[in-house]
């Protein structure tokens, strides 16, 4: 994968997904703006849409990852389960209060990162997938204690305000266009290196 960040294997990588802001975003992009907040489009089972193996690929690109949390009602998330545990991620259950609370993922996510960078000293990369402008003030504390913040969110859902505000911005769609085709390259070379034998001793 293609980033203009360096891995550092002397800091850890700690990788925050508002996972259901995300998820949000894609489905509306399929379905129609406004389509995912009605009450039939949020508190259901929902389809998978995210490629997980996508992010956790970028951060592990990044440097060891040493915490990889996603905050969600997971409830309705059934169906994710199998990528979920493949991309070893911590799940963190949210129930919201009412039918639009709203921000609760948000505010746990940034005061368990503001947390973490106060505990945990070799943390020196922080991930956060999630396109909202709420993030502004944790990008402020991360930059204070010096450590470097990376975003991901979609094309059409991210604030510019966040993206500006983060040493570096993926878009997720760049993400999961470049993870297909490395893996589809990767394919390629292993079926033509298959295709040849072996050179005789």
């Amino acid at each position: 994968m293609n980033t203009s960040a360096i891995c550092r294997p002397d800091q850890s990588v700690a990788l925050y997904w508002d996972f259901e802001n995300l998820h949000a975003s894609l489905s509306e992009a399929r379905l129609g703006e406004g389509s995912y907040g009605r009450p039939d489009g949020r508190f259901k089972l929902q389809d998978p849409l995210i490629d997980v193996s996508a992010i956790v690929a970028l951060a592990s690109s990044l440097g060891p990852v040493a915490i990889n949390r996603a905050y969600c009602n997971w409830q309705f998330f059934g169906r994710y389960r199998d990528a979920l545990l493949q991309g070893t991620v911590e799940l963190i259950q949210l129930f919201p209060p009412g039918a639009t609370a709203k921000n609760g993922a948000d505010i746990k996510l940034c005061l368990d990162a503001f947390e973490d960078l106060t505990r945990f000293p070799h943390v020196g990369i922080v991930l956060v997938v999630g396109g909202d402008s709420d993030f502004m003030p944790l990008a402020q504390k991360i930059k204070a204690a010096g450590k470097r913040l990376i975003g991901v969110g979609t094309q059409k859902s991210t604030n510019r305000h966040w993206a500006a505000s983060c040493h570096e911005f993926f878009y997720y769609e760049n993400l999961v266009q470049e993870s297909r085709t490395s893996g589809q390259a990767g394919a390629a070379a292993f079926i033509g290196e298959s295709d040849h034998p072996a050179a005789p001793d």
